[in-house]
């Protein structure tokens, strides 16, 4: 459980501009992973694209060379936990999903991180809530109805990729609250990296599985490479420092740009389709955020 002083002392502090940075890059490598992911999906089944990004960013992190503190034995299963709820479950989820709504509509679910977090911190984490930030929960989460609406009204597999992405963004929400103590006390890189080394066991019977009914392309392979070394190595990384720095809810800001990225990259490169009333429903998601986030 997180230390709720420790908590409060970095939501509280001041935006640096090292954080500003760690801010951007982090959203803008995670909101070209969902690009990534359907690329990676051409050739490769959901659980092989699982398993190679979890696979490329922990060899990604474990290149770097930092110093690893020992990670003491009561720590140990919060730094397993964060392996199953930022890493082996929600990176799961996302290419499952994408078989059947595409990376802009991944992008505009995962707006609604930063309203999760608040919600989870709140529920199981005993975070005081103010009640504007209640206020903004709500309005966000009438957002979110409105961005899976065009998809759920579609048919039933629609349905199913919307549900399998909001799950996977609780599990975000879930897992920077277990992060933000762990990053303070042992540094972002050696967590995370420990971390994504026990998601790849967990991985590894999935992709296993998923290399039977798999084919190769260079495209779709360079796709993963770049999903894993960017957006599990090192845009965790910088998001890990960010949240160790200034909290949890702070942190989930990232996800004010990232659908941003990703729906520019999407219709753009892919040809998604994206409805206005999916626009609107981001519009009110990120407002929500604001208003859930703000002091």
């Amino acid at each position: 459980m997180p230390n709720i002083p420790e908590t409060l002392e970095a939501e509280n502090s001041k935006f640096q501009l090292l954080d500003w940075g760690l801010l951007l890059g982090a959203a803008g490598i995670w909101g070209a992973s969902f690009f990534f992911i359907d690329i990676g999906l051409e050739a490769f089944s959901p659980g092989l694209v699982t398993f190679f990004r979890i696979s490329f960013g922990c060899l990604t992190l474990w290149a770097i060379p930092v110093r690893a503190p020992r990670i003491e034995p009561e720590d140990r299963k919060m730094v397993m936990w964060l392996g199953v709820t930022w890493m082996a479950f929600p990176l799961t989820m996302f290419p499952i999903a994408q078989q059947w709504i595409n990376s802009s509509m991944t992008g505009m679910l995962n707006s609604a991180m930063p309203i999760l977090t608040v919600l989870v911190g709140l529920t199981m984490f005993k975070i005081p809530t103010a009640s504007k930030q209640l206020l903004g929960v709500a309005t966000g989460l009438g957002g979110l109805v409105l961005i899976g609406i065009p998809e759920v009204t579609t048919d039933g597999t629609n349905a199913l990729g919307v549900l399998l992405v909001v799950f996977a963004v609780l599990s975000y929400a879930v897992a920077v609250h277990i992060a933000g103590p762990l990053q303070r006390k042992y540094g972002a890189i050696p967590v995370v990296r420990w971390a994504l080394l026990f998601a790849v066991v967990l991985s590894a019977p999935y992709g296993i599985v998923g290399a039977t009914s798999s084919g190769f392309g260079w495209g779709p392979m360079i796709a993963c490479f770049a999903l894993g070394a960017g957006g599990t190595g090192i845009a965790y990384a910088l998001a890990a420092e960010l949240n160790g720095r200034v909290g949890a809810v702070r942190t989930s800001i990232v996800t004010y740009l990232i659908p941003i990225v990703a729906i520019v990259l999407g219709v753009v490169f892919r040809d998604d389709t994206v409805t206005l009333w999916a626009v609107i429903g981001t519009v009110i998601v990120l407002g929500g955020a604001y208003a859930a986030n703000s002091n």
